[in-house]
């Protein structure tokens, strides 16, 4: 039997110890050895109580504040001095100044006000039903969450993971409780959005697409592109990936277009399920926005890293613009139903919330501490948006390869032309014909439109990115370890070429990541047969031979494709075309991609 077995006094604590492992106080009874297979509790007898000292007394006693928790967590924090701790997560950048957590969470606090935000979620999405939402709800919206929904829960579970990168390298104990609850929030994040797809899937008419996200997700021609994003958080330098290009720029930039815009725009299409789940997310951003800023002022401490941070700052805030933009903004503007022309356009969501929230207010104050901000950039992302048709092209890139996805793309309506051209001026002269010939070749039997001839041209993949290139005088061409590779701008090609390399400017940078393996889905599927692709990906309904995607929003099955409708035509990289070209033959193509397309009727 265990008693009277004292227990030494934790740091700062005063007064008589407890217990002390491996002491007795009675001779004659046995020394309790360290276990780690156990876990032992041990209750004070009545003769160690201190006079006047009960245990109602104890627990009755008031708590300490959040602030002095926080500190007293922290503090517990216990990093050997006696070996030098193993770097599992490389970085090249010095950081030496501990950095502070801003919001000072602990997990009393915390977990109680997840669960209410939990319960809410829970509770909205069984008042929807009982609500008749899908009565009532745009069906040509839900097909598109089905995209949404195979991509966002991947960069979840990666910044989830990422928080380990961060908490070993983050000096001191402050703010690695931050990160926890990170991790924490992330994993919440990807597990009720999870949630919200199998719900999307038990009560939508149409489930095909819902069931196969998670093994969709690597496969479609687009979603390759959300991947993309997601590996970003996790590989390469630890600094660059989970800091830089996760919490400062993706998190304190684009997550009011992915966490805000969305559930706006869900709304107006009769979907409040996808609000109540988004916003829920997004009211933890906050805290991430704070631990990335935190951790950023620590590094911008070394000026030994600032030519690093241009680097990353510059690299992530151009990539987060050319995938986020293609995705969301696609599925804001092509996948409603909800056309009043005093709601703002994405433009302008992208004005408001990146050019003047974030790069106005955060980019901005940067260069005060000596960092360089590429300004042309933030403008160049603007304008590819509002003058070069960025997000409208995606789109068209999205439709043109309907049968390689798994939802729906319904054509676009006199309705929605009407809207595009009051707020893009000039949208029906570049793309109106194109979704007249959509809807015309949306019928079985018709040409896929990949293939019919409209004059368009598929597009090359940027290695970088991996969107399409579609504003074709941007299109960039280099050879990087003795091969060729393509971009859809300069900033692309400086990535891969300058920006991922072993030495930056003249400093080597052994931590930084690499761009590798087949990255591109039209080189996984050159010379392949529509029918035999779309198998392999799995995109085809139990029947085995009707296609899980359609090009409209037609539920009768004399108006569903089948594999027979597709066979036929064959896939081709234009990226291993080019690099079977002669050096004459690829110039004079590179020219010809640059000047365009012109679309004409069928």
């Amino acid at each position: 039997m265990i008693s009277d077995i004292a227990l030494p006094a934790s740091r700062g604590q005063v007064g008589t110890p407890l217990i002390a492992i491996g002491e007795r106080r009675d001779p004659s009874g046995p020394i309790l050895e360290p276990d780690h297979r156990n876990t032992i509790i041990i209750i004070m007898g009545r003769d160690d109580m201190p006079d006047g000292l009960t245990l109602n007394k104890i627990t009755s006693q008031k708590g300490i504040g959040i602030t002095e928790a926080a500190r007293r967590v922290a503090d517990l924090g216990w990093t050997p001095s006696y070996v030098k701790e193993a770097m599992a997560f490389p970085t090249d950048y010095k950081i030496s100044k501990a950095p502070r957590d801003p919001m000072k969470q602990v997990l009393r606090s915390y977990f109680p006000m997840q669960e209410e935000k939990d319960n809410r979620v829970y509770g909205a999405l069984d008042a929807a039903l009982r609500g008749d939402m899908f009565r009532n709800v745009e069906p040509r919206w839900i097909e598109w969450m089905k995209l949404f929904l195979a991509i966002i829960p991947f960069p979840e579970i990666s910044a989830a993971r990422s928080m380990a990168t961060l908490g070993q390298l983050a000096p001191g104990d402050d703010l690695r409780t931050g990160f926890t609850m990170q991790m924490i929030d992330e994993f919440r994040h990807s597990t009720i959005q999870m949630n919200l797809k199998k719900w999307y899937m038990e009560n939508y008419i149409d489930p095909a697409g819902f069931d196969i996200t998670e093994k969709a997700f690597g496969k479609c021609y687009a979603t390759t592109i959300g991947r993309q994003f997601g590996e970003a958080f996790l590989t390469g330098d630890a600094i660059t990936a989970s800091n830089i290009y996760l919490q400062v720029v993706a998190e304190t930039a684009f997550t009011n277009t992915l966490f805000v815009a969305m559930p706006s725009e869900a709304a107006r299409n009769g979907d409040y399920a996808l609000p109540t789940v988004f916003l829920s997310v997004q009211s933890d951003e906050s805290r991430h926005i704070g631990n990335g800023h935190s951790m950023l002022m620590s590094v911008l401490k070394e000026p030994d890293n600032h030519l690093l941070l241009e680097r990353d700052i510059r690299y992530s805030f151009w990539q987060n613009h050319m995938i986020v933009d293609a995705a969301i903004g696609t599925i804001i503007e092509y996948g409603t139903k909800n056309r009043d022309k005093n709601k703002e356009s994405y433009a302008e969501l992208w004005h408001r919330w990146i050019f003047e929230d974030y790069y106005r207010t955060y980019m901005l104050p940067l260069e005060k501490y000596g960092i360089k901000i590429h300004h042309d950039d933030v403008h160049e992302a603007f304008d590819s948006i509002v003058k070069k048709n960025y997000v409208h092209k995606i789109a068209q890139f999205f439709s043109a390869g309907w049968w390689a996805n798994f939802w729906r793309i319904e054509a676009m309506t006199e309705r929605d032309f009407e809207w595009f051209e009051s707020k893009y001026p000039g949208w029906y002269d570049e793309f109106g014909v194109w979704w007249e010939n959509y809807a015309k070749l949306s019928k079985p039997g018709s040409v896929p439109i990949t293939f019919a001839d409209t004059g368009y041209v598929y597009p090359h993949r940027c290695w970088s990115s991996l969107v399409p290139c579609v504003i074709r005088e941007d299109f960039q061409v280099d050879e990087v370890d003795g091969e060729l590779y393509t971009y859809a701008s300069e900033v692309d090609r400086w990535t891969h070429k300058e920006a991922f390399a072993a030495e930056y400017q003249g400093r080597p940078t052994p931590a930084m990541g690499r761009f590798s393996g087949r990255r591109q889905w039209e080189e996984v599927y050159d010379g392949w047969d529509l029918a035999d692709a779309i198998q392999d990906m799995g995109f085809v309904r139990p029947d085995g031979k009707t296609l899980v995607a359609q090009p409209h929003l037609s539920f009768e099955e004399k108006d569903m494709w089948t594999l027979d409708h597709v066979r036929g035509h064959t896939i081709r990289s234009p990226l291993l075309a080019l690099r079977e070209m002669t050096p004459q033959q690829r110039q004079a193509h590179v020219e010809e991609y640059r000047k365009g397309f012109k679309i004409r009727r069928v």
